[in-house]
């Protein structure tokens, strides 16, 4: 978990590599579905345009279909999944329906300014049309009041690391994995 920019895609991939397992990202599968003109990708792309977030519906069924494939059986990462109190519930319950437990949750974080600076970087190299100034301010602010008291509830179950964001990638990658071992062994 994390704010838009703070590294959460860079180092999904980074940690699936690690411990062999699949990183499951939701915006890898809309930004593929709208490449690839898909009725889901066009329903991304408006919400995306927008700065707004898909519909939990869409993202629950995504979610659930890509957990029941053979891949994940020895584990897996989500990227960008839970982002609201709903979608800790419906993973909670895809969770319970395949007999599995979360391990953990690590949040990345990292100062607003930096993230506005990495967002606006990113849509530059990339160019990413859903990344304008006033669609990266949504989606933070989206963040702020949905997503990041998630993690208050993820912390009384035992199962938040928060990490410090900002960094060289491999340092970042490194203290992840630090803070996962000195966490849960």
């Amino acid at each position: 978990m994390g704010p838009q920019g703070a590294g959460k895609g860079t180092q999904a991939a980074r940690l699936a590599e690690v411990f062999g397992i699949p990183a499951i990202s939701t915006g890898d599968i809309f930004r593929a579905n709208i490449k690839g003109g898909t009725e889901l990708g066009r329903l991304a792309q408006e919400y995306s345009a927008k700065g707004e977030l898909v519909p939990d519906e869409v993202t629950d069924s995504m979610v659930r279909d890509r957990l029941a494939e053979d891949d994940v059986k020895g584990g897996f990462l989500l990227d960008g999944y839970p982002r609201n109190a709903h979608q800790v519930e419906a993973l909670d319950g895809i969770l319970g329906a395949l007999d599995w437990e979360l391990d953990g949750v690590i949040e990345l974080t990292a100062d607003r300014e930096e993230l506005l600076q990495r967002i606006a970087k990113r849509a530059e190299v990339e160019g990413r049309e859903d990344d304008t100034p006033d669609a990266i301010a949504r989606r933070l602010d989206i963040y702020e009041a949905e997503t990041a008291p998630l993690t208050a509830a993820y912390a009384e179950r035992g199962l938040l690391v928060q990490v410090d964001g900002i960094g060289e990638i491999s340092e970042v990658t490194d203290r992840i994995v630090a803070a996962l071992e000195q966490q849960f062994g």
